[in-house]
């Protein structure tokens, strides 16, 4: 009996969990950085950024990036001091030790747009904006549920519930409190015609996909060195084996 009652209780305390789980599977997209050869799209990337910034910086933040590694997307390192000095951090304190406040600089992260949770939270109704440094890896298949995610037809074409939450059925639970953030125009692209809202959360996701992981690129040239080195020394090893048991009769 005592068994029995476990594993109720297992089983009851799994329900939340199973109930929280997404309805829908992601679509799956192609991506250029997939593959042992792939890359990030450069001009992708820089266009996710300019998404980030204008759109989603005013409630999420990246916590892990530095203005400096900006670089590594394509920006020269004027362009990351500008955009870094468009942003204050906390500054040494003033002679009677007062906080202060100065432009960022490359070292510097990218300054989060709340002070704290407490504050993040009452500006969004109870919930909490995630950090979106890492957001690709912390959810499975990240890259495509990130894209599902924002280009819903019904998520975007929606209206709120009477809790101010959204339908969507890519997000655990199938309600989400972010209201759909992209919309056709919100940038144009280099002819300057209006980007879909498809293409803004591509690029969007790009730019997440390299902020989760930016020395992909590294390690995969790193892999392919390994892989050569490795084949080279089987082949040295497979002919000193030769030459050694060549005078043994077999």
């Amino acid at each position: 009996m005592k068994r029995i009652l476990s594993v109720i209780g297992l089983l009851a305390m799994a329900m939340p969990a199973l109930a929280a789980s997404p309805a829908v599977s992601p679509q799956q997209f192609e991506w250029s950085w997939e593959g042992v050869f792939g890359t990030y799209d450069r001009e992708q990337v820089r266009r996710g950024m300019e998404v980030f910034t204008s759109q989603c910086h005013s409630c999420h933040s990246l916590n892990y990036i530095r203005f400096r590694d900006l670089v590594a997307i394509g920006l020269s390192e004027e362009e990351a001091v500008a955009l870094a000095a468009d942003y204050e951090v906390a500054g040494p304190p003033d002679e009677w030790g007062d906080p202060t406040v100065v432009a960022a600089r490359l070292p510097d992260t990218i300054p989060a747009p709340y002070r704290n949770d407490t504050e993040a939270r009452a500006l969004n109704n109870g919930a909490l904006p995630p950090d979106l440094s890492l957001m690709v890896k912390a959810r499975v298949d990240g890259a495509n549920y990130i894209a599902s995610l924002l280009t819903d037809p019904d998520y975007n074409q929606g209206e709120p519930d009477a809790d101010g939450l959204y339908h969507n059925p890519y997000f655990a639970g199938g309600s989400i409190a972010m209201a759909p953030p992209l919309f056709e125009g919100l940038i144009v692209d280099a002819e300057g015609n209006d980007m879909t809202v498809d293409e803004l959360a591509r690029d969007i996701t790009a730019f997440l996909a390299w902020t989760a992981e930016p020395t992909l690129e590294d390690r995969k040239r790193m892999g392919l060195k390994v892989v050569l080195f490795l084949l080279v020394l089987t082949g040295l090893y497979y002919v000193w084996k030769r030459k050694i048991w060549a005078s043994v009769e077999h």
